[in-house]
């Protein structure tokens, strides 16, 4: 998984991974066939890793081992002692959580949809999970990058402007009251060494909180600070706080697993955020259909959510200024013979979309850098009929130096590989990626040899590390370049690329490009989804936002107390506050009318457009428009008017609840915004009639002036109306308006003192009849 903060590699002095396997590793390659794990159940990294020399070596011993990162984007995630595994059952599998407790796990997430237990377990304690009754596989966890007053705080970020946020402020009297921010990232408030902590950033008035000199009471809502470590949520919620002051902003950590980070969206928008921004991708997540995250976030957005991710870091050009960031082919090509070392095996990928056969893919590391290796292929989760496996070789061919061979079939269930590997030389190095097709009897799952299926190789980089491809260009059905993927490329996601702060002609080189394209339904449980009628493509990303915008303790030092905070990390949440000012001037508009607002609004990059959809999507967020195109001023007649008698005036609706007193104000608890907090009011309050016309109204004029009367179960509030078809708009607790022959529909929803907005409308129809 990763998160998408500076663009430059964060963890780029992590130690590599061995430049080559010991004979005893290599001896199941040169057989032939994979090695069975000691427990069938285990992946073969965690098989390798509760084996006791491995599992009582250093981190760095055991990252060569299991040719994975040491620490940082591709490394186990681990929790203390333990490691996260996701340990995934046909059935059952909220029934054996007192069985897996029993063999020494900790409980971290339960998954009915996806019959998965995510949990934290010692290495000695795998087999013993593995053999648990009705487990099916037990796979590790690969930790991801990451992807009142206005008085401005001790620093602003200059997206404020670039983005015309300052403007829309200024003209519309927008600063995001009454909305919700929901920002999922690593951490918060963990990070020992971070120059400045929460506390500081409230006393500063960069973030909200009781102490702020901007005078906001509200501290940052925790619902849940207990993974990662690198706080780059903090800086995103200073982003949010510097476009949208008066925005609320709640946290949720994205790190610890895929389906716990599902769980966090679908928990923040149960708690009331309306807008929530990320910036955390898992390499696990699928290529070709949604994912457990994806689907949450088309959950929350069909619910009225305005979901925004990050777009990634990881575009890669070389030096003839071509996109070489990831490689695909339509189909499995079979070479002529596997290269040197992995001679042996059944049949291997041809690279050459010629008539050659190359059974390797050059690519050149630079110096001191991390290779990352996705490896997917177009079969669905839980589906899967290929078994594929992925070696690199070195420059010459001769060694391997790195292999990921999962039970695709048999035990993952996830059409997915994953490799990385450090380059520990102090000069550009190329090394080989062989793609072997594993079947029948050799292979633990039994896979298929008749299967062919679309591939994809992606590089996921953070912003460098790799200069050079060896097939460099699409020729032949084979595509190079796009690499946005997972949730970002969801449609309900908006995904977000970056362009710089000072810039105006092109986005940042690394910001990910699309499309996306998926081949099947979402992944949403135990069972395989069905292929689509055709293949949908998805252009993205949506648009683009100022990233390297400053903050008080994120990213490369500019000033003293100043930072820099680059990357598509950066510009997700200048593109949420956006959206926070946008439903501001609008609370009643719905998640696609806001990002309709964003998108059809946003000016276009480079000189005439000169970068496209796949590039930068919709172009670069307009704040002062996208807000003027949705912002709603008070209707006439907003309650200033008497009720008049007769007319086809109405009773009250029978039924109708009585008005409840008005819920309690904000609790204010000193020193709270680093702690566990919640709002005192997020109960959203109900609207009905009071007092409305019959519902066939005979009239003697083409046009009757009829009354309607509101209420709510709060007080006070702010009511919005909306009539036929027109926009809807603030009005009153009563209004009086004259309507046509025909059928008419008045919808009316209520927002309380605290910003919760009523999301199911009072919906009341009615028919004008003329008669003689």
């Amino acid at each position: 998984m990763w998160s998408l903060g500076t663009a430059r590699t964060r963890f780029a002095a992590s130690a590599g991974v061995a430049a080559a396997l010991s004979a005893c590793a290599l001896a199941p390659v040169l057989a032939g066939a994979k090695s069975p794990p000691a427990e069938p159940e285990l992946s073969p990294r965690l098989a390798e890793l509760a084996k006791p020399g491995v599992r009582g070596a250093s981190r760095a011993t055991q990252a060569k081992r299991l040719d994975l990162a040491p620490r940082g984007p591709g490394s186990l995630v681990r929790d203390g002692s333990r490691v996260v595994a996701e340990v995934g059952f046909d059935h059952g599998a909220v029934a054996t959580v007192g069985a897996l407790r029993d063999a020494g796990a900790e409980i971290l997430d339960v998954s009915r949809r996806y019959q998965t237990v995510t949990v934290a377990a010692r290495p000695a304690e795998l087999p013993e999970i593995a053999a648990v009754t009705r487990v099916d596989g037990v796979t590790e966890a690969i930790a991801p990058v990451v992807r009142g007053v206005d008085c401005g705080g001790l620093v602003r970020s200059e997206g404020d402007t670039q983005l015309a946020a300052a403007a829309a402020r200024a003209a519309y009297g927008v600063d995001g009251s009454g909305v919700t921010v929901g920002v999922l990232s690593d951490s918060f408030d963990r990070d020992a060494t971070a120059p400045t902590h929460a506390a500081e950033d409230v006393a500063s008035g960069d973030l909200p909180g009781t102490g702020s000199p901007c005078g906001t009471k509200a501290p940052v809502g925790m619902l849940d600070d207990t993974a990662g470590g690198g706080d780059e949520g903090r800086a995103m919620a200073q982003v949010v706080r510097d476009l949208a002051p008066g925005a609320a902003i709640d946290f949720a950590t994205a790190f610890g697993s895929e389906l716990g980070f599902a769980s966090n969206v679908r928990a923040l928008w149960e708690g009331g955020a309306e807008v929530i921004v990320d910036d955390v991708g898992y390499f696990a997540e699928p290529f070709f259909q949604d994912g457990p995250v994806a689907v949450a976030v088309d959950e929350v957005t069909a619910a009225g959510a305005s979901y925004f991710s990050a777009a990634g870091n990881d575009n890669l050009f070389d030096s003839e200024g071509r996109s070489i960031a990831s490689w695909e082919t339509p189909e499995f090509r079979d070479a002529a013979a596997c290269p040197g070392p992995l001679a042996a095996l059944q049949s291997c990928l041809d690279f050459d979309p010629a008539e050659a056969d190359d059974p390797t893919l050059g690519i050149t590391v630079t110096a001191g850098s991390t290779l990352r290796v996705n490896l997917q292929w177009a079969e669905p989760w839980q589906g899967v009929d290929t078994d594929l496996d992925a070696y690199l070789l070195d420059a010459a061919g001769e060694t391997v130096i790195g292999e990921s061979t999962y039970d695709n079939p048999g035990s993952t269930k996830k059409p997915f590989e994953f490799i990385a590997w450090t380059n520990e030389t102090g000069s550009p190095q190329q090394v080989q990626l062989a793609v072997q097709r594993c079947y029948g009897a050799s292979c633990n799952g039994g896979a298929s040899e008749s299967t062919a299926p679309r591939l994809k190789v992606a590089f996921m980089q953070n912003g460098g590390g790799v200069s050079a491809l060896e097939y460099p260009e699409s020729s032949g059905g084979d595509v190079v370049g796009p690499t946005i993927y997972g949730h970002s490329g969801a449609s309900g996601a908006i995904s977000t690329g970056a362009i710089r702060y000072s810039a105006t002609t092109a986005p940042e080189y690394f910001s990910s490009r699309g499309p996306v394209t998926h081949y099947f339904g979402p992944a949403d449980g135990v069972t395989a989804a069905e292929p689509l009628a055709e293949a949908e493509l998805i252009a993205k990303p949506d648009l683009v936002a100022t990233d390297g915008g400053v903050n008080t303790f994120f990213g490369q030092e500019a000033a003293p107390d100043s930072y820099r905070f680059y990357g598509t990390s950066a510009a997700a949440p200048h593109a949420a506050a956006v959206a926070a000012l946008v439903r501001d001037g609008n609370p009643a508009a719905s998640g696609e009318e806001v990002r309709e607002a964003l998108t059809g609004t946003a000016l276009a990059v480079g000189a005439e457009g000169a970068f496209g959809p796949f590039d930068v999507g919709g172009g670069r967020i307009d704040a002062e428009a996208a807000v003027g195109s949705l912002y709603v001023e008070p209707l006439p007649g907003d309650g200033s008017e008497e009720e008049e008698s007769g007319e086809a005036g109405g009773e009250a609706e029978a039924g109708a609840l009585p008005p409840l007193a008005s819920t309690q104000t904000e609790a204010e608890e000193p020193g709270a915004v680093v702690t566990p907090v919640s709002r005192a009011d997020t109960a959203r309050p109900r609207t009905w009639f009071a007092s409305h016309p019959r519902k066939l109204i005979p009239a003697k004029r083409r046009v009757m002036r009829l009354r309607f009367r509101f209420r709510s179960d709060e007080a006070p509030v702010t009511f919005f109306c909306k009539i036929d078809r027109r926009r809807m708009q603030r009005c009153g607790r009563r209004i009086a308006r004259r309507f046509g022959v025909g059928r008419h529909v008045v919808r009316v929803r209520a927002r309380d003192a605290a910003g919760n907005l009523d999301r199911t409308p009072a919906v009341f129809r009615f028919r004008v009849e003329r008669r003689r």
